[in-house]
């Protein structure tokens, strides 16, 4: 079994690596930074020294990038089972304050992202008749709040790409599914000064997205809302 983890070396996404490999999945991650990639490939491969371990450094916010990750990974393994479009970039702001060019950038990193290497993983899905796909929105993406801006816009937009691919790949046996997690510790909320108790823990998503590969053929986990038990922040 084979798991498709972008944004894969720290966070969310290595949580989520951490997860698969332990029961037995082998992986391809992939990130921007190599040196963070490398470094969660050794933590990985420490937990399961038989699984094999695809990385690969890469901007998904560039079309050819994405297109070269995806041909990396379907050059590599046969069989595609999960495919997690974690890769995603944070940036507060008001639609009328903030930079120019803020949308575009935000929205090539969360949504086209998805878009791109999606349309390039699920043909090898449909020929298998079987596979999930998970796309990690936020809640952020299910209403506007104050500075959301652009960040949420594009959120918005990838929940909008999701509905329509479960629409479109449900005859092939292929799943779809969006996660919208509120405050998740991660890096985006180093430095907030916030109390870890008062977040929800990056396992506590991974785990989920791990349950979903457990259910029937039958069942499908269109949309789960996450949020720390105390309400979002």
């Amino acid at each position: 079994m084979v798991a498709i983890i972008t944004g894969g070396s720290k966070g969310l996404g290595l949580a989520m690596a951490k997860k698969f490999i332990h029961e037995g999945y082998h992986l391809a991650l992939c990130a921007r930074n190599e040196a963070d990639l490398l470094a969660a490939k050794t933590v990985l491969q420490n937990l399961n020294p038989d699984a094999c371990i695809l990385t690969y450094a890469c901007d998904l916010s560039i079309k050819k990038e994405v297109e070269d990750f995806a041909n990396k990974v379907l050059e590599t393994y046969e069989t595609l089972d999960v495919l997690v479009n974690n890769a995603g970039s944070f940036q507060p702001g008001e639609l009328c304050e903030e930079a120019d060019g803020l949308l575009k950038n935000l929205m090539a990193t969360n949504l086209y992202s998805a878009y791109y290497l999606t349309r390039m993983i699920a043909p090898r899905m449909k020929q298998q008749r079987h596979g999930l796909i998970v796309n990690i929105s936020s809640v952020a993406g299910l209403q506007a709040y104050t500075h959301g801006g652009s960040y949420s816009i594009s959120k918005f937009a990838l929940s909008g790409f999701s509905k329509n691919l479960r629409q479109e790949l449900m005859p092939y046996g292929i799943k779809v599914s969006t996660i919208y997690p509120g405050a998740t510790l991660s890096d985006s909320w180093k430095g907030s000064q916030i109390d870890p108790a008062r977040i929800m823990e990056a396992e506590d998503v991974s785990n989920m997205i791990f349950a979903m590969t457990t259910l029937s053929p039958q069942a499908v986990v269109e949309e789960v809302v996450m949020r720390p038990m105390l309400g979002d922040l």
